[in-house]
């Protein structure tokens, strides 16, 4: 009888396991439940943010690029100041709600895990690549490697930060793992909010991101001609955006998934943002059709496009409210309105200075006006006679400014070239405008208090890595 109540307290052990696991909480998710979430979550946070003091692109980078300008609360961006919460908030969402959850994609679906699916894997390193190139070129030195171990077997909860030049080239090897991994002939891929489940559509993307980031750091990184070369000499391998029909954006979808600027101006009745001068004038001195696309007149009765200037006190500004332009909400805040990450435009500018700069073999010219007529025809418009011949012989000024008039609603990305190159040149700052920053135009976001309470150490190595100190005034590794 004793014998027999081994055996069976032996058994019992052996199943304690299995009898005692929690079916409604699983240790591991269908990256199908997490693929929407993580890609939604990561877009909103680059497209806005619906949340006040927390959007980084939509009340900081849009007015940093001469899109958008206040006419209330200018110290909530406008004025170059950034309130703690927009650094906070962005580096915790595309952190923890970004990274960590396309790294449980990629482990939930990798040749170790119980359902392999290399798609599944491709896209997590894709969008994971993505999501970190926003971070570098917000913040430059971040953490990168360590970044995600905090529930790996031996976890690090203080990760180490690394210079700008590495993280850009753990990126772009990322990219190109990505691009190995995706089959169009194989597994299919579910809860693909953005793609819905094309393959090729998910290469390409992956592609074109890793050819704009050789592109950006050429000078800086002798073998990314080489690199950017050898996509383009095997286009069946390396597949990239081919026309605005493969644009790759977020389409959004019914409440609670709708665009954050539809959130903004439509569901919270928000008024506070007018069409910077700097992009009306400049449109309005090329004849350029895309002001009537961008921007809404603030007068309608009058029909007339008027901007004003950013950095403007709130006693000033105000007086603009119902007489500049205002972005038109008809094509950037409906609910569905797109949330662009790439698009064709982009790509053809980006060849083009390749071209230019001789990293690439190529028409730079007729990459250039390749790169016009696609912006235009993002908006469905003709490129009108005689515009191609105003703006003279291709130029990096004429690519980098072209680039920024089709780049409008990607506020940080326009930010970066801006950075980047010094292009376009911005006008003087208006008389009245009082800027923060001692009026330097912000180089980078500082890293978040919370950095410095949880990661200290590591967060002061870092300042050796960024080649200045933690402020808004130190310039990034990219810049020319």
């Amino acid at each position: 009888m004793f014998a027999g109540l081994l055996i069976v307290a032996g058994a019992c052990t052996d199943d304690f396991e299995e009898l005692n696991s929690n079916p409604n909480k699983p240790t591991t998710v269908d990256p199908q439940y997490l693929l929407p979430h993580a890609i939604q979550t990561s877009i909103d946070n680059y497209w806005g943010n619906k949340t006040r003091n927390e959007r980084l692109n939509f009340d900081h980078a849009m007015s940093w690029a001469g899109y958008l300008t206040r006419n209330i609360y200018e110290n909530e961006g406008d004025n170059y100041n950034v309130q703690p919460s927009v650094n906070i908030t962005n580096w915790e969402v595309f952190y923890t709600d970004g990274l960590i959850n396309f790294q449980k994609i990629i482990e939930f679906s990798d040749a170790d895990s119980e359902n392999p699916n290399a798609n599944f894997e491709g896209v997590g390193l894709g969008m994971q690549a993505w999501v970190c190139s926003i971070i570098t070129d917000v913040w430059g030195a971040v953490p990168y490697s360590e970044a995600l171990s905090g529930t790996a077997e031996e976890p690090i909860f203080s990760p180490a930060y690394e210079a700008q030049e590495a993280v850009y080239a753990g990126i772009i090897e990322q990219l190109k793992m990505a691009n190995e991994k995706l089959n169009p002939d194989g597994p299919a891929i579910a809860g693909d909010i953005m793609f819905n489940g094309d393959v090729m559509m998910w290469k390409k993307f992956v592609n074109s991101t890793r050819f704009k980031l050789l592109n950006r750091q050429a000078h800086k990184v002798g073998s990314s001609s080489a690199e950017m070369q050898a996509m383009l000499a095997d286009p069946t391998t390396y597949p990239m955006i081919e026309s605005n029909d493969e644009i790759a954006q977020l389409v959004y979808g019914a409440l609670p998934t709708n665009n954050p600027w539809n959130d903004i101006l439509v569901q919270q009745g928000r008024t506070d943002w007018n069409i910077n001068s700097i992009l009306v004038e400049k449109l309005q001195s090329l004849n350029d059709p895309r002001l009537e696309v961008y921007a809404t007149p603030g007068n309608l009765a009058e029909g007339v496009f008027s901007g004003h200037p950013s950095g403007l006190p709130a006693a000033v500004a105000t007086n603009f409210l119902g007489f500049s332009a205002t972005i038109n909400q008809d094509v950037f805040a409906k609910i569905n309105s797109p949330a662009v990450l790439m698009s064709y435009a982009e790509l053809k500018f980006v060849m083009a200075e390749a071209a230019l700069e001789g990293d690439i073999a190529g028409d730079a010219q007729m990459l250039f006006e390749e790169g016009i007529m696609a912006a235009f025809d993002q908006y469905g418009l003709m490129v009108p006679d005689g515009y191609i011949a105003q703006l003279g012989a291709v130029s990096k000024e004429n690519i980098i400014t072209q680039k920024w008039l089709a780049l409008f609603g990607q506020g940080i990305e326009a930010w970066t070239e801006l950075r980047r190159t010094g292009f376009p040149v911005m006008p003087a700052a208006d008389p009245q405008a009082q800027f923060e920053n001692d009026g330097v135009l912000p180089t980078r976001l500082q890293y978040p208090n919370t950095e410095y309470s949880l990661n200290g150490s590591n967060v002061e190595s870092a300042l050796g890595l960024l080649g200045g100190a933690d402020n808004m005034k130190t310039q990034l590794w990219w810049v020319e």
